[in-house]
């Protein structure tokens, strides 16, 4: 399906998502709802198989009778062309396989909250009597904020459906196989339990428990061996979350959980330290059909438990049945004994994970058996030169002379902190996580940097530090500093101008005459008041100002023709609403008595004044002009 392609005149395909076995999943976009959709395409070469459509519609109606937050929703159901399509709901995210490759070691607490939410949703399944029967973490979908989605209901099956059993064929995922469903069985909702146990595992270890070159040779193990314990892969794991595992994967189905609910009841304290000291999980032992040596006084004691009162007639039939049972008795016993004899020595592998190398070896040694190859890895958890795993591992019986290898830890990863300080906080964070190290941020105003941007870092550029345990900060930028504007209606323009000084903004005002606001007393402001400004923004006021009136004042000035002058130099200085006494108003040579008309712009209540020198001395002055 080529991106562009619209179907059923709605969906349109904007790119592939991932192809499977049965269908293709494809991100459209519902053009009529205008909203993102992922929509699950049945594959072309399947349209005519009856077998596949009957699964594809099963997930339809599986899937459609579920509505919880943690399950994938369905939209839409239809065909296009002859193709079935599935429209579900989209989660821009990832699926809990690549988050755990990703992201781990996962910390306890996250992994919790990951498995209460898949086992809220595994819960709701069960309660409409819908069992997934496919439960693994590629169907498990997780997006940015840690929500938890599950998805694929292609196999699902009701509770009282039992269409699906055929012989000889297992459905799921094989790694993800209760021990039930490898035999052939009918799966519950154990079966779901059983899966949801294999995948917590797989959260605390970062791998499934059982691997093999052949599915059936994985199936096998899960009904034969023992489940690998999680703490001999990391101690730090408490024993009350090993019990969960341990629980959830019994062999038996009913010494697993009862159901999802009562397993995220148990999980939910599983790191309370109250459950500190919590003694190992022991499901039954279970009877796989080994050979065994039986004991002959137990046989005859378990006949003679069983034996009834019989008549004297059938003495000779009772004869009979002696004789028999000692001709069983001797075939197991010669059965037995040539089973111990031809059996080699065995010896069982001890524990050395978390030892030195040196102890390890000598305690491999010591058991009469051998050390194998030796590899040597990075981990977050074991120190240098101590082991982090054997194969065989601990408790498993062993030919004596066998070879144990090991893998040892070189302690670890580091990696050189770089010069972050400039570049954009989330892309820095993404890396850094990925790489296992804890990043927090600080946010501080700047008026110089960009939002988002770092402006300083915890640990130096250049340094090395682990990639674990090791937590560095951030001091990011979040752009300059916000203030909002006050309502300076009615307040002084030397009020304004103090608010401006004191967060560096820039003034500017104006006049405006009113008769309803005081003199120099603010009648409006830009930006209004509310409004959110930065360092440097420029603001404006209007102030009030009195109304004015014009008049013009008359002065004679007379000529002085004292020591036979002949002309005066006269300057006249005036005090208006637009002229202060100490400014010159006018300059002037006279050579007679002469007459000005001056011109006063005066305040309402307010008077002017002039005065009027000649030849450097004062000849005239007013102080109490009106208008």
């Amino acid at each position: 399906m080529t991106p562009g392609y619209t179907f059923n005149g709605r969906y349109k395909i904007i790119r592939s998502l991932g192809e499977g076995g049965m269908a293709n999943v494809y991100l459209a976009h519902d053009l009529i709802l205008d909203r993102d959709v992922s929509v699950k395409l049945l594959r072309l070469d399947l349209r005519d198989d009856p077998h596949t459509k009957r699964r594809f519609q099963r997930e339809a109606m599986a899937a459609t009778q579920l509505n919880d937050p943690h399950i994938v929703g369905v939209y839409d159901v239809g065909e296009d062309n002859g193709l079935q399509y599935l429209v579900m709901e989209y989660v821009a995210g990832t699926d809990l396989k690549t988050y755990i490759n990703n992201h781990f070691p996962i910390p306890f607490q996250q992994i919790v909250d990951i498995m209460e939410q898949i086992l809220a949703a595994v819960e709701q399944a069960h309660q409409h009597g819908i069992i997934h029967r496919d439960l693994k973490p590629q169907n498990v979908l997780i997006d940015e904020q840690q929500q938890i989605k599950i998805t694929d209901f292609g196999i699902a099956v009701a509770v009282s459906q039992n269409s699906l059993t055929q012989t000889n064929t297992v459905m799921g995922s094989v790694h993800y196989l209760s021990p039930e469903q490898a035999r052939g069985s009918m799966a519950t909702k154990q079966s779901d339990i059983y899966s949801l146990g294999i995948i917590l595992y797989e959260m605390l270890t970062g791998k499934v428990p059982f691997e093999g070159e052949t599915a059936v040779s994985i199936a096998l193990k899960h009904f034969r061996d023992e489940i690998p314990s999680v703490r001999q892969f990391d101690p730090r794991i408490p024993q009350a979350l090993e019990n969960v595992v341990l629980k959830a994967t019994a062999k038996q189905p009913h010494e697993r959980y009862t159901s999802a609910a009562a397993m995220a009841l148990d999980l939910k304290s599983a790191l309370s330290a109250t459950r500190a000291d919590e003694a190992k999980f022991l499901p039954d032992i279970i009877d796989q059909g080994e050979t065994k040596v039986l004991d002959s006084k137990k046989i005859v004691a378990a006949k003679q438990d069983n034996s009834e009162p019989v008549k004297k007639s059938k003495s000779k039939k009772k004869k009979r049945k002696w004789w028999l049972w000692l001709v069983i008795l001797i075939i197991l016993l010669l059965g037995g004994g040539a089973a111990v004899w031809l059996t080699p020595n065995r010896v069982v592998v001890p524990n050395v994970v978390g030892l030195t190398e040196t102890k390890a070896k000598n305690k491999i040694t010591d058991r009469d058996l051998k050390v194998g190859p030796i590899k040597r890895k990075s981990s977050e958890t074991i120190k240098t030169g101590y082991v982090i795993s054997a194969k065989p591992t601990a408790e498993h019986k062993v030919a004596k002379n066998a070879k144990v290898s090991l893998v040892i830890s070189t302690g670890q990863k580091k990696i050189k902190m770089g010069n972050y300080v400039g570049d954009r906080y989330t892309q820095v964070a993404k890396r850094l996580r990925q790489k296992g190290i804890t990043v927090k941020k600080v946010s501080v105003s700047s008026d110089d940097v960009d939002s988002g941007r770092i402006m300083s870092q915890s640990i130096k550029a250049g340094r090395r530090v682990k990639t674990y345990n090791t937590s560095v900060t951030f001091k990011v930028s979040a752009g300059k500093t916000q203030i909002s504007m006050p309502d300076f209606t009615d307040k002084t323009a030397s009020e304004v101008q103090k608010f401006a000084d004191d967060n560096d903004l820039q003034l500017s005002t104006s006049e405006q005459t009113s008769t309803t606001v005081d003199e120099g007393h603010v009648i409006s402001q830009t930006p209004t008041a509310g409004t959110k400004v930065s360092h440097g923004d420029s603001i404006t006021i209007t102030t009030a100002k009195a109304a004015q009136k014009t008049t013009t004042v008359q002065i004679s000035i007379p000529f002085d023709s004292s020591d036979n002058q002949t002309e005066n130099r006269v300057q006249v200085y005036i005090a208006d609403a637009n002229h202060k006494l100490t400014q010159e108003y006018q300059d002037l040579t006279i050579s007679q008595a002469t007459t000005i008309n001056v011109p006063f712009t005066l305040d309402d209540g307010k008077s002017g004044s002039y005065k009027v020198i000649r030849d450097g001395k004062t000849i005239m002055s007013a102080t109490n002009v009106q208008s």
